[in-house]
């Protein structure tokens, strides 16, 4: 068996996958010398990102955050307004929220996908509510229909967080086109990478044109260059970064395939230990692209979620453990209702994903499973 760790080399959790497309495309950027945001090799990823989504209009910037926070501000959602998100998620989700001005409500996660549980929503709608921001977690889409029903009955936004979801579909669409807008990251983890940075997408010409005049502080219109009506941000991407994407981007279907690929050979090698491991869910309306390749370790497991995470990290294989849930965050003590969420705190506990990057090869996962089927038969 190749590839797997000898003399100090670790299996990471996340890594890019970088060749000869992106040091081309980059160095052409820098011959061409078009490296500041104004660049027509941010335009072109702008284009080609967004029809990859069945989208419009894309609006590059420098994170997957920053996206979020300029969608909500371009639908105009502030200081008294309530945004519903999921309780499990990435720290970026209610951050993105709480920076203009607006509070997050939570709501649990269901176990069938770990995403928002749908049902639960109307519930959380109020007076003040103006948008729903769903987070596709992990890769596997949320249930788009019901979210985006509700949403339309009580005139309400939808911004999808797409941060993890690059080419993932719900019901055959995929997503970022499915909502008002929808925001992705392009994380040096993500399916493909700009370094740092991110992109919202929509199919409304009014929110992409008042998205990039948001962007770059709001610069001031009809010949008023340096004359500013709004507060503005500065989340624009590079040119370089853009030049790096455009040449990702060559690779996303096959980066794509890749996750899913090794997300079924985890699957075949993993399900034998049946009821101790809980594998990553795929809906029967979802393409899950597994952009962490996720499991949960249950108590029948023998050792604890960390004791498993110790062994392999002796073995020379990263993990990381799933996402605290925003009601457990310290800096948000103040926001949920205790006892609650007993779905996100359950999968929080026994959550862990195991590499799950463009460049994985199928030897690594092999190891990966062996590793974790002997851990389990020296537990028992």
């Amino acid at each position: 068996m190749s590839h797997i760790p000898q003399g100090g080399y670790k299996i990471p959790v996340c890594r890019p996958k970088l060749g000869e497309s992106e040091y081309r495309v980059v160095n052409q950027c820098l011959k061409d010398g078009w490296v500041s945001g104004i660049s027509p090799y941010v335009e072109r990823f702008e284009a080609d990102f967004a029809k990859f989504c069945g989208a419009k209009y894309g609006v590059a910037c420098n994170s997957g955050t920053t996206a979020l926070q300029l969608a909500l501000a371009t639908l105009g959602i502030g200081e008294g307004d309530e945004v519903i998100i999921p309780t499990f998620t990435m720290i970026a989700t209610p951050n993105a929220v709480t920076y203009t001005g607006a509070k997050p409500v939570l709501v649990d996660a269901e176990d069938r996908t770990w995403n928002i549980d749908v049902d639960k929503i109307r519930a959380a709608v109020t007076s003040k509510t103006k948008a729903i921001m769903p987070v596709h977690t992990y890769g596997h889409p949320a249930d788009m229909g019901p979210i985006t029903e509700l949403a339309e009955e009580r005139g309400i936004f939808v911004v999808e967080d797409a941060a993890e979801s690059h080419g993932a579909e719900y019901r055959g669409r995929r997503t970022g086109g499915l909502s008002d807008i929808g925001c992705f990251s392009f994380y040096a983890n993500k399916i493909i990478t700009t370094g740092e940075g991110g992109m919202l997408v929509t199919n409304s010409e009014e929110y992409a044109e008042k998205a990039k005049w948001l962007r770059a502080h709001a610069f001031g219109r009809e010949g008023k260059h340096f004359y500013h009506e709004a507060l503005g941000f500065g989340y624009r991407l590079s040119g370089l970064q853009a030049a790096l994407g455009l040449g990702q981007m060559e690779h996303i279907d096959e980066f794509v395939a890749v996750r899913r690929r090794n997300a079924s050979l985890y699957n075949s090698f993993l399900k034998e230990l049946g009821g101790k491991v809980s594998l990553p869910p795929e809906a029967p309306w979802a393409k899950n692209i597994y952009w962490m390749y996720s499991i949960l370790v249950e108590d029948s497991f023998g050792i604890s979620r960390q004791g498993l995470m110790d062994r392999l990290e002796r073995d020379g294989v990263e993990t990381r453990t799933f996402f605290y849930p925003v009601h457990a965050q310290p800096i948000y003590a103040n926001l949920g209702i205790p006892g609650a969420y007993p779905v996100a705190d359950a999968i929080s506990r026994k959550g862990m994903n195991l590499p799950s990057g463009n460049d994985l090869t199928e030897d690594e996962v092999e190891f990966v499973c062996e590793r974790i089927k002997a851990c389990a038969k020296g537990s028992q």
